[in-house]
């Protein structure tokens, strides 16, 4: 039995853009109780990428079944399997349509075991916290030094890596696979949290201003506590802002929770 209880919300803003192209959602797997997936996918020039992101990934997991207890591997392998899926259906619907179609992705499991498990394309992140401290943050590391050891991007190239058109790692791109990140954690318990995100939330932060706020405020708080600040912080000139936040908080003896409020400076 897990000690703790899932506090989760979903929040946007369609910043200072002409559309809303990013998507995020919670699911609940409907033949793994106990189990739930938070999705977020930024869709490139349309929300179309995103919007199927987030309909292949419910599709595959209401398809999981977990049996008695599956490894971390397996739930790598589930998130690798809606990240193929959803790169093949992007891929076929650009050359129907005869355009371009291209998407972050962000997704997080979590099990009734204590078990966290992520997957990362793009420039969306997810964060992981623990006790109002960073302990993860996704980012193109992984993916600079994958390009510089296959020769793709040289070494002079890296260190400015975030000019580089190598770096364009999105669902829906025709001439290379998508390179996936993925991470886990074990021994989940109250105070541990995640924060999954697209770049017109991100940009604007700090990793400790992100774990402080989603550790003192409920998700609905600290969504609009960022949301706004971001639009503050971005003077007129800011993206699409999405988030989703995953808190595991102490149950009260009422079945309450209510987190302190918290604010930016």
């Amino acid at each position: 039995m897990t000690s703790y209880k899932i506090e989760a919300g979903t929040a946007q803003h369609i910043g200072n853009r002409p559309q809303q192209n990013d998507r995020a959602a919670l699911f609940t797997g409907a033949r793994a109780p106990g189990y739930m997936l938070a999705v977020l996918s930024d869709g490139v020039a349309s929300a179309a990428g995103a919007d199927q992101v987030l309909h292949t990934a419910r599709q595959v997991f209401d398809t999981f079944k977990p049996g008695e207890r599956p490894t971390i591997e397996r739930l790598e392998q589930l998130l690798h399997e809606m990240i193929s899926e959803a790169h093949t259906v992007i891929k076929m619907n650009a050359v129907a349509g005869q355009t371009e179609i291209h998407a972050s992705f962000v997704g997080l499991v979590i099990s009734p075991h204590g078990e966290a498990v992520w997957a990362h394309v793009g420039d969306s992140r997810l964060y992981r916290f623990e006790h109002g401290k960073c302990a993860v943050r996704t980012g193109d590391a992984a993916y600079v030094e994958h390009l510089v050891a296959s020769d793709r991007l040289p070494p002079d190239a890296a260190r400015n890596h975030r000019r580089s058109k190598l770096l364009l790692n999105l669902l829906g791109n025709s001439r290379k696979e998508p390179f996936v990140t993925t991470g886990s954690h074990t021994g989940l318990a109250a105070g541990d949290g995640f924060l999954l995100c697209s770049d017109g939330l991100w940009h604007f932060f700090t990793d400790a201003e992100l774990a402080a706020v989603t550790a003192r405020a409920t998700p609905r708080q600290a969504s609009e506590m960022l949301i706004n600040k971001a639009a503050e912080r971005s003077q007129g000139k800011g993206g699409n802002c999405t988030m989703a936040i995953v808190k595991l908080v102490k149950p009260a003896q009422d079945g309450s929770f209510a987190g302190p409020r918290s604010s930016l400076d």
